[in-house]
């Protein structure tokens, strides 16, 4: 394998495929990243055998070729080199030279006979996808997602499609965001399918480098490919069925506040300092033109914050527990300068909406008071 190529289209290659790299492999050819040379193209890959990511663009190839590489040395030594071209070539087989102008560095690699294959799509199902809406809607859903593997399904990001809608969510059974999107084109029939939250987050970083306007999905039997310009990301789908989650959504919302999500944030930051001893709970009752927050009294002591409402608040007075860290944390994905909160009784889930965009939502369950 001999070629040249750019040292900025390389670095950006290394640094996405490198994501797909786990710290801890059993396999030392998966410490490495596949680089070949074929046709007027260099490809690169790496898997840790839940995700894949590759990566390819443009090179001067002069003779084609395959190695694998240690791939935290090359992202980290490419990243630093400062001439506009670089050239690869192999010595020996297993042994690749990276040239500049001014450097050289020899690096021993692995034959890419032992980097494993990935699985070919037979038949998927084929539709786009605008990037710039799929990226804010994974980061306003995904954090809801359970980190506790023991239902499997609640660790993943569910996607439904029906005609020219795409609604994504996820939830650990303790808080649910739902965030809906308008496609401009209907998929080729309705289809619903669960992404790992992991590759849902490593889908959000390469969308937010990409400079394409869609973007590609393919699904396939147990496999999903999200294929963005010239960067594509395999991962496996999660078996199971997704709780029919529509049912816990409230029907109506008896009391409503519409009030500053800076105000909210911090009035919840004070006392989340309070409550980190009591389980981070802290209780919220509704008035005329406010929304009281406080908490009982813990080993550190007790507090209370108070939170004016933008216009009168509609509704009766209603108290109820919630964790504070679920109510920051959705509040901190919400660009919105203001939300909406909306209370039932103490022992309904609230429900959190951006006061101005739609097609968002996000609902806490109540703790025991």
């Amino acid at each position: 394998m001999k070629l040249s190529c750019s040292q900025a289209d390389l670095a950006l290659a290394l640094s996405l495929v490198n994501r797909a790299v786990s710290p801890n492999n059993t396999l030392p050819v998966l410490n490495n990243i596949l680089v070949k040379a074929e046709g007027k193209r260099l490809f690169l890959c790496a898997t840790n055998l839940e995700i894949a990511i590759s990566a390819s663009f443009d090179a001067d190839v002069q003779n084609e070729g395959t190695l694998t590489v240690p791939a935290k040395v090359m992202s980290s030594y490419v990243s630093l080199l400062q001439e506009t071209n670089v050239e690869l070539a192999v010595l020996n087989g297993n042994t690749m030279a990276v040239k500049t102008a001014g450097s050289e560095s020899k690096m021993k690699g692995i034959s890419s006979e032992e980097f494993p294959l990935l699985p070919k799509l037979d038949n998927p199902t084929v539709f786009t996808l605008p990037v710039e809406e799929l990226k804010a809607a994974i980061e306003q859903v995904v954090f809801a997602a359970s980190t506790n593997i023991s239902r499997p399904v609640l660790t993943g990001l569910y996607w439904k499609i029906d005609g020219k809608t795409l609604k994504l969510v996820a939830t650990d059974s303790y808080r649910l965001g739902e965030k809906t999107v308008e496609l401009t084109e209907a998929a080729a029939g309705d289809v619903s399918f669960i992404v790992p939250a992991k590759t849902a987050q490593e889908l959000s970083k390469i969308l937010e480098s990409a400079k394409e306007k869609t973007f590609e999905v393919r699904i396939g039997k147990g496999q999903i490919l999200f294929k963005v310009g010239g960067v594509e990301l395999m991962s496996r789908l999660i078996e199971g069925n997704f709780p029919d989650y529509e049912k816990i959504l409230p029907k109506e919302i008896k009391t409503t506040l519409a009030i500053s999500n800076e105000a909210f944030t911090l009035a919840l930051k004070k006392l989340s300092v309070i409550v980190r001893e009591n389980n981070n709970n802290v209780k919220v009752r509704s008035e005329k033109d406010k929304l009281l927050i406080f908490s009982d009294e813990t080993q550190v002591g007790q507090g209370a914050c108070e939170v004016q409402a933008i216009g009168n608040t509609s509704g009766e007075i209603i108290e109820t527990a919630l964790n504070v860290q679920y109510l920051l944390d959705v509040l901190s994905h919400l660009k919105d300068p203001d939300v909406h909160f909306g209370l039932n009784d103490g022992l309904s889930p609230v429900m959190v909406t951006p006061a101005q965009a739609s097609g968002y939502l996000h609902i806490i369950m109540p703790l025991k008071i």
